[in-house]
Formats: structure tokens, C-alpha cells, sequence
């Protein structure tokens, strides 16, 4: 029998997993010191000896530890070595109960503070309600803090002097794909492919004239995926989406009701957190008369739709910032990436089944 078949294959992963700078080192009979820097492409080290350090750690299998990353900056930052590296969270919201009235907003928080936890990293927010960004840019930097978390922009917020933020002395990732805030990297829920997995589950159920009623608000993008899903239709079921101002409640109730007259849904996908009210109001019962789905289960009272996973999308946005600060990316990027996290169908009364 060959004797390399009872070797486990997972010692292999964990011997490179727990390949050190000292191991480098001794193999180049070189300082650690040296190997450090070399790794950092620090200019006190020579291009051929950082070539020849680089070739050696790819060889032996070497690849940093992300916390330790963080954690080293950190060191070198600082006159004394802090206990926990921080990383920011910028609430640009006016006011942060306002923020915090949105449950995905809170498990956005909730899902970034436990991913920065099992980290080793502190989550401290910082809110425009209390500080600009000014003095906020000061606080960063007096507590050595180069990561930054960006939560979503709306509303007031989307007003603010994103640009005059010096982004260069800064890793950043932010919420959402607004046209308003930094151009960072972002992460966020995956809404066409949401809501085309939303209208596959409503078609499975049995409803035949499916309606899509959302706002009217730039790059969101629920409707897209409605109308890309209603291609696949047959075209006597391909209704037209009606979307509606949130800031004209009077006109959404008319809108709404020439709408429901003139396309007969039996079934309706919404962000809309008013609509089991607004149809409610004109006679309509839910879900005898219309069943209703929703593309955002945690802030709409309709039990049945998307979860957009947004604990998960907190996660992510820390190990996206971590790798960052890591690779000792800060700034702007030329290439900015959007990080899409797919939702789940969650079944629910207000669908019922009529296949």
C-alpha cells in the first residue's frame, strides 16, 4: 500500500494554514523583521529581496490573518498598542431613531457588530445627528480608526457632503447602491433576483394576473426583476407595475384604484408598507379578493414574500472591509465592486396556496 494514502489530506491545509513569518524567515535564513516588511513591499527592503520573500510565502503556502492585519496597522499607528482595533459606523441618518425605526436596518447593525465581534473588532457608531462630517473625519483620526462602515443613504442624508471626506485615509464599504453617498465599495440584497424568485413563488401558488405596486425611487431595483420575470409570461397575464411617490399618499390611493380597475390583479408584489391599508380602504379584502407578497418581509406587514437576508448582509459588509484594510486598500476605488446578497421566499398567510 502506498504509504502517502493514509496521510489525512486536511493536514496539509492545516500545516499551510499555520505557515509563519519566522518559518519564512528560517527558510530564506533571513529575519522575520526583514520577511515583514518584505511582504508589506516596505522601500526599505531591496525589489529583489521582496521578490524573493513573496516567491518563498506563495511556495510555503503563507497567507496573513486578516484580524492580525487590522490589528498590526493598528500597532503601528498608535504610540501604545490598543486593546481591540475599532472599525466606524457613519449613521448618516439626522436622526438615529428615524435610522433604527427600520428592522432591516437594525439587522444590518446587528449581523455587522457580531461579525466584527468574532473578529476581535469594535463596531463604535458615529452619527450626523451629533457630529458633521468634519468632526466626525477628526474623531476617526484621533482614535487611529481607518475603517469605515457607510449605512444607507437616504433621504436627508442624501444631501450631505459625501465628497469633501478625505476617502484616501480611509477603507471604507457602504449599504446599498444609492446614487448619493461615497463611491465605495457597497453591499447589498440582490432586489431583481429577489423579486424574480418572488414572482416564480406567487406563479407555483396558482395566482394568473400578478401585479407589481413599488415606489418610484431611483436605482431600486424591484421592478426590473417584475418586468424581466413578465417576459416569460404568456401576454395576456403581463400587467403593467404601478409605481407611486411616497410623498403623495393622497395621489397613491387614486393611482392605486384606477390601477386595480384597469388591471384585475389577483395577486400584487410590493415594497409598499401602506398597501394591505390603502387596499383596505377601497374595499378590497386580502387575501380573499388579492393575495399580497412582499419584497421586504421585515418592514412590511405582510407575512409572506422576501427576506433579504440582512443580517447576512451586515456580515458581509465587515469581512468586505477587513479584507480591505488587509490588502491596505484605502481611497476611492477606480473599480468599485457591489456585492449582491440573495434573499429567501418565506410562505405565509396573506398567500394563500391556489393551485
Amino acid at each position: 500500500m502506498n504509504k502517502q494514502s493514509n496521510k489525512d489530506p486536511a493536514s496539509k491545509c492545516r500545516i499551510k494554514q499555520n505557515i509563519s513569518l519566522r518559518d519564512i524567515a528560517r527558510e530564506l535564513d533571513i529575519s522575520h523583521a526583514t520577511v515583514s516588511l518584505a511582504l508589506r513591499s516596505h522601500p526599505r527592503i531591496s525589489a529583489a529581496t521582496q521578490a524573493r520573500v513573496k516567491e518563498k510565502a506563495d511556495a510555503m503556502g503563507y497567507y496573513p490573518d486578516p484580524v492580525l492585519s487590522v490589528l498590526s496597522h493598528y500597532r503601528q499607528t498608535c504610540k501604545e498598542s490598543p486593546r481591540q482595533a475599532t472599525l466606524a459606523w457613519i449613521n448618516p441618518f439626522r436622526s438615529s431613531r428615524e435610522f433604527y425605526q427600520y428592522n432591516e436596518y437594525k439587522l444590518y447593525w446587528k449581523g455587522a457588530k457580531e461579525a466584527a465581534r468574532l473578529q476581535g473588532l469594535e463596531l463604535t457608531e458615529f452619527t450626523t445627528e451629533s457630529f458633521s462630517l468634519k468632526q466626525i473625519e477628526n474623531q476617526l483620526k484621533a482614535q487611529h480608526i481607518r475603517g469605515v462602515v457607510v449605512a444607507p443613504v437616504t433621504g436627508q442624508a442624501a444631501s450631505m457632503e459625501w465628497n469633501r471626506f478625505p476617502w484616501q485615509d480611509f477603507s471604507a464599504v457602504r449599504f446599498g447602491r444609492s446614487a448619493h453617498g461615497p463611491s465605495v465599495h457597497s453591499v447589498t440584497s440582490a432586489q431583481v433576483s429577489n423579486t424574480m424568485t418572488a414572482l416564480k413563488k406567487v406563479v407555483e401558488k396558482g395566482y394568473k394576473r400578478i401585479g407589481f405596486v413599488g415606489f418610484r425611487a431611483e436605482r431600486r431595483l424591484f421592478v426590473a426583476g417584475y418586468l424581466g420575470s413578465q417576459c416569460m409570461l404568456p401576454d395576456n397575464r403581463m400587467l403593467s407595475p404601478l409605481l407611486v411617490d411616497p410623498e403623495n399618499p393622497a395621489r397613491n390611493r387614486q393611482d392605486l384604484k384606477q390601477w386595480l380597475k384597469a388591471n384585475e390583479p389577483d395577486a400584487i408584489l410590493t415594497d409598499h408598507p401602506l398597501l394591505p391599508s390603502l387596499l383596505n380602504e377601497l374595499g378590497f379584502s386580502v387575501p380573499q379578493d388579492i393575495g399580497l407578497a412582499t419584497l421586504s418581509i421585515h418592514d412590511t406587514p405582510i407575512d409572506a414574500g422576501i427576506d433579504q437576508n440582512p443580517q447576512e448582509i451586515g456580515r458581509t459588509v465587515i469581512h468586505t472591509l477587513v479584507s480591505l484594510l488587509n490588502e491596505h486598500h484605502f481611497g476611492i476605488p477606480a473599480i468599485r465592486n457591489s456585492i449582491l446578497v440573495d434573499g429567501r421566499w418565506v410562505d405565509g398567510s396573506m398567500l394563500p396556496d391556489r393551485s
